[in-house]
């Protein structure tokens, strides 16, 4: 279900989208297994002078080889926020509304992905929002979610950028030109624009894939400047 309220787009509970008579755009990177493109997406960042969010999981939090880039990203005051400790999938892929966790095991999750979050000195007040891992969830998922004080979000539909992390093996591959594409296709033909958008890519893929979206960020970000567009923080955009 689509609901419009407070000039955010929200689905079965989440907001995936902000206001769309504001020109912002929320750059948004998931992270579990994988960061190789961490020091290429900070780069970025830096140069282009944009603040992105970063939603981990308690495994990518609790992986010393990623310590240096989280207390990186956290110095250089980007967004830092939870995507579940293990990378559960909560719903059923096509019965969406068949949970395949329970109540408990949801908070408990959670709860230990908050847990390695601390280390960092990252409190919950500080991280309200929660990206849900797979990008899937249902109803009830943020109903336990804003019981815990939390605000579930998801990306933006309508372009390609969340399938970075596909393989040329997978059926549903998408080139890193394609994706690139599809964001700008978009932006051309929707009448909002990115107005509002969330902008989903991953921190880090499979080393199968080798085309890596994350090379093209600079190029987008600059292409999308260029239309007047600004990138935000999540808590930004979501204000």
């Amino acid at each position: 279900m689509n609901i419009s309220r407070a000039q955010h787009t929200l689905i079965h509970g989440g907001t995936v989208r902000g206001d769309l008579g504001k020109r912002e755009i929320a750059l948004v990177f998931t992270g579990h297994e994988f960061a190789e493109g961490g020091e290429v997406i900070l780069r970025t960042l830096r140069s282009e002078k944009v603040k992105a969010s970063f939603f981990f999981t308690g495994e990518f939090y609790r992986n010393p080889s990623f310590e240096a880039l989280i207390r990186m990203l956290k110095t250089e005051k980007h967004y830092l926020g939870a995507h579940s400790d293990k990378h559960l999938l909560y719903c059923d892929w096509v019965k969406r509304d068949s949970l395949l966790v329970s109540g408990s095991e949801f908070l408990r999750d959670l709860k230990a992905n908050y847990h390695e979050m601390k280390k960092f000195d990252i409190t919950k007040k500080e991280a309200l929002y929660f990206l849900p891992p797979f990008e899937w969830y249902n109803d009830s998922i943020s109903f336990w979610t804003g019981q815990e004080g939390l605000k579930l979000i998801n990306f933006t539909s309508g372009t390609r950028s969340n399938a970075d992390y596909t393989t040329p093996d997978m059926k549903n591959y998408r080139s890193s030109r394609e994706i690139y594409k599809s964001i700008t296709d978009y932006e051309i033909k929707d009448k909002n624009g990115l107005n509002g958008f969330i902008l989903l890519v991953h921190i880090g893929v499979s080393p199968a894939r080798t085309d890596k979206f994350y090379q093209y960020l600079e190029p987008l970000i600059k292409e999308l400047k260029a239309k007047n567009y600004t990138f935000v923080r999540i808590d930004q955009l979501l204000r």
